[in-house]
């Protein structure tokens, strides 16, 4: 979660320092400035001069992005939802950061979908959503409506966004390149917003063991649509089957830091 634009560590602080620096909108601003400043709409590279997809290659790239962009809906429904009953300041300070990164993602993903030649990129999303992951967003905000603190971050920066960060990190390594760097772009967020996930849900497990049941039950609802959807996407950006079991493995290991094994 550091930053090279920081004169220090964050890491070595005392703890609270920590929290308040890491968690503040000018460590946000110094996080995103390096990767954002010159890319409008995520990317420098020119798509208007990009090499022209074959249409079997726009289609799966279509269906991907549309779904991203379902994923990024429930990330930003939902980080805005936990504002209003988050614990203190600093969580709270925290999502707003969190909720410009999930809106910008979801407007350079629609904007892509419209450089590639679609005309009404949200009726295209509808059109394309994978029922699997509209079903994992429904369950998210259904969390974050029941002011579950602890189980809506846990869906939310650590299931949806250690998902997320593995698909869009192995996606970027076979996209086009205006694909690439939009993807590289968020990819660096996501890494920001599982470290409050895994931070925060740690915090809590050691004051309050007693909530790790039912975060593990939450686990157990969950995994089977995100490892669905997971499968999915992969297929549609051709990563070979062979591959996909250790990448999924990647996705438990985050989840698995926590203790649910």
């Amino acid at each position: 979660m550091t930053s090279p634009s920081h004169a220090h560590d964050p890491h070595r602080l005392e703890p609270e320092a920590f929290l308040e620096e890491v968690h503040s909108f000018e460590f946000w601003f110094q996080a995103v400035s390096g990767y954002l400043t010159g890319r409008p709409y995520g990317h420098a590279a020119q798509a208007a001069n990009e090499a022209a997809l074959d249409p079997r290659a726009r289609e799966r790239l279509l269906t991907v992005l549309a779904n991203y962009c379902v994923g990024e809906t429930a990330a930003l429904e939902g980080a805005s939802g936990l504002i209003g009953f988050a614990p203190n300041r600093q969580a709270k300070i925290f999502l707003s950061t969190q909720v410009v990164d999930e809106g910008r993602h979801l407007e350079v993903l629609l904007h892509r979908m419209r450089e590639l030649g679609v005309a009404d990129a949200e009726a295209e999303v509808e059109r394309r959503a994978n029922h699997t992951l509209v079903l994992f967003k429904r369950r998210l905000l259904e969390l974050v409506a029941s002011k579950d603190w602890e189980a809506a971050i846990f869906a939310q920066n650590v299931i949806l966004e250690a998902m997320e960060f593995v698909v869009f990190q192995t996606h970027a390594r076979r996209a086009d390149p205006v694909t690439r760097e939009i993807l590289e772009g968020i990819v660096s967020d996501e890494r920001r917003h599982i470290g409050f996930g895994e931070n925060e849900l740690g915090r809590r497990l050691k004051q309050s063991p007693h909530v790790r049941p039912r975060l593990a039950e939450v686990r157990r609802e969950l995994d089977p649509l995100v490892l669905a959807s997971f499968e999915e996407t992969l297929a549609e950006v051709e990563v070979p089957r062979s591959e996909r079991p250790e990448l999924g493995r990647n996705y438990l290991a985050a989840v698995a830091r926590l203790g649910f094994e």
